[in-house]
């Protein structure tokens, strides 16, 4: 028997949040393949046993002609189940010409509002008859990622991520915060930092590293997802702004510092190892994806507060 799972985002860290639904699934059915619309989803899941096979669909289909072309792709993973977790007609009906016999979706034309954490755990309670389904998992690191993560890792230091990329703008603390509170945990721990960002955030993250010495800090913006995906594994600590990176570190039980700007609660509220960390006297029930806080709004003094009662 052949179960897929479709994951209808693009961005990584919420492929990451829904790697636990997928293994609900894959203790029922076996391990189950993954078609997302994550190029780099694949590299994250590698040495997971419980994920048969990972696929890129690299177009998204948009247009009501496509489903045709989309069943034509769902067709040729020749799939028993397919699970499908958005609120799309449109994949549901292409799933149905590709022949698919049991296709489990989430109600049609609720995109408004959608829970990303909440909706998934209805769908996969209800479709799986189980009570009660985590929202957390582990992640599988193989051991030759183990001995990746140990060639960096500083053996007498504690070690901390710090997420200086995001997505959008709005979602960035700053690097000079960053600077301020790198130095400031200098002061008071020993610590090695790994500086979290995406090619096109290579000057931030540059800035970062040179303001507290390279004898302090390592850019990781040339490392690969499973380089980064070993090393996070390893850490003590991830602070930073909401990011993939956080998710990894979440997932692999490590303390994870979110700083919410514009980033709403279900993205950081669905692992006992995320921390939220809001702007000064707004609570996270008022911050939205819309919002466009002042990133000084957080202060260097609460996130180094709240960094020391983890380390």
């Amino acid at each position: 028997m052949n179960t897929g799972v479709f994951l209808s985002y693009k961005g990584l860290g919420t492929n990451i949040l829904h790697l636990c639904y997928c293994h609900e699934i894959a203790k029922v059915f076996g391990p189950v393949e993954i078609v997302t619309l994550s190029h780099n989803f694949k590299d994250v899941v590698d040495d997971d046993p419980l994920i048969k096979k990972v696929t890129y669909l690299d177009k998204y289909y948009k247009r009501l002609v496509d489903i045709y072309n989309l069943a034509k792709v769902f067709k040729q993973y020749k799939f028993n189940n397919f699970f499908i977790f958005y609120p799309s007609l449109r994949f549901f009906i292409a799933a149905k010409l590709a022949g698919i016999e049991n296709i489990f979706s989430y109600p049609f034309f609720k995109k408004k509002n959608l829970h990303l954490v909440n909706e998934a755990k209805k769908f996969v309670e209800k479709n799986l008859n189980i009570e009660n389904c985590s929202t957390e998992t582990s992640l599988f690191i193989g051991n030759s990622n183990k001995k990746i993560a140990s060639t960096y890792l500083n053996k007498t230091r504690k070690n901390i991520i710090i997420g200086a990329g995001s997505s959008g703008p709005t979602t960035k603390w700053g690097s000079s915060n960053y600077i301020k509170l790198i130095n400031e945990l200098q002061k008071r721990k020993e610590c090695y930092f790994f500086i979290l960002g995406g090619v096109e955030e290579k000057k931030i993250v540059d800035e970062i590293v040179n303001q507290v010495g390279e004898k302090n800090a390592i850019s990781l913006s040339d490392k690969n997802i499973k380089e980064i995906v070993s090393i996070i594994s390893g850490v003590d600590m991830y602070i930073g702004n909401d990011s993939f990176g956080q998710h990894i570190a979440s997932q692999c039980g490590k303390p994870s510092l979110i700083l919410l700007l514009d980033t709403p609660s279900a993205y950081s509220e669905y692992s006992r190892n995320q921390y939220q960390i809001t702007p000064e006297s707004v609570s996270i029930k008022n911050i939205s994806h819309d919002s466009t806080f002042d990133p000084n709004t957080i202060g260097v003094e609460t996130v180094l507060n709240k960094a020391l009662s983890y380390l």
